[in-house]
């Protein structure tokens, strides 16, 4: 569980080590991080993913041999070695086993495992997992194309640059499955 009372107190005193008091426009600064960082940008951390899927999902009979792609999911996490958010959007597609999940339900589960202190790579296999072990998928993958703002906005300063990572499971771990899937992502 996060402490905001210790949060906005470690953000009042990180403010004042770089030689900036919290008054004036910086008053309240330390409350308003800490609501931030417990209610929007970690909130994944304190929900079960897993749990997500099962409950938004249902059992079939028959899926047949076609593939579920859902895309253009916005999302938003915070890189573990900058605290700096990263930004851009998800693919996710599977090959439906014994469960298929809604398609807000995907979306839900890609929030939740990226609002939490974690890699970009850790997001992707999460996912995959989850949809893997939870619908019992024959398949499934998940690309990201996020903008780091710590690579934007400091070191290298490379703005405009896109991140792309892509984890894959059963069928499209192949090599032949695999092909199928990039192809239906239009790459």
């Amino acid at each position: 569980m996060i402490d905001r009372r210790a949060a906005a107190r470690a953000v009042e005193d990180f403010l004042r080590a770089l030689g900036h008091e919290p008054v004036g426009e910086l008053e309240g600064t330390g409350e308003r991080v800490a609501d931030a960082w417990a209610d929007d940008l970690l909130e994944g951390e304190s929900i079960d993913a897993a749990a997500v899927l099962r409950e938004g999902s249902l059992g079939v009979t028959d899926t047949g041999t076609g593939i579920v792609v859902v895309r253009d999911l916005a999302v938003t996490t915070i890189c573990p070695h900058h605290l700096l958010p990263a930004f851009g959007s998800a693919i996710v597609a599977y090959q439906p086993g014994a469960r298929v999940a809604g398609i807000g339900t995907l979306a839900r589960v890609v929030d939740v495992v990226a609002r939490r202190l974690t890699l970009q790579e850790q997001i992707g296999a999460t996912v995959v997992d989850l949809i893997s072990r939870e619908l019992e998928a024959k398949g499934a993958l998940c690309k990201l194309s996020l903008t780091h703002t710590c690579l934007v906005s400091r070191g290298e300063r490379k703005t405009g640059a896109i991140v792309e990572t892509f984890a894959f499971s059963g069928t499209f771990a192949t090599s032949e499955g695999r092909a199928l899937a990039l192809a239906a992502l239009g790459r």
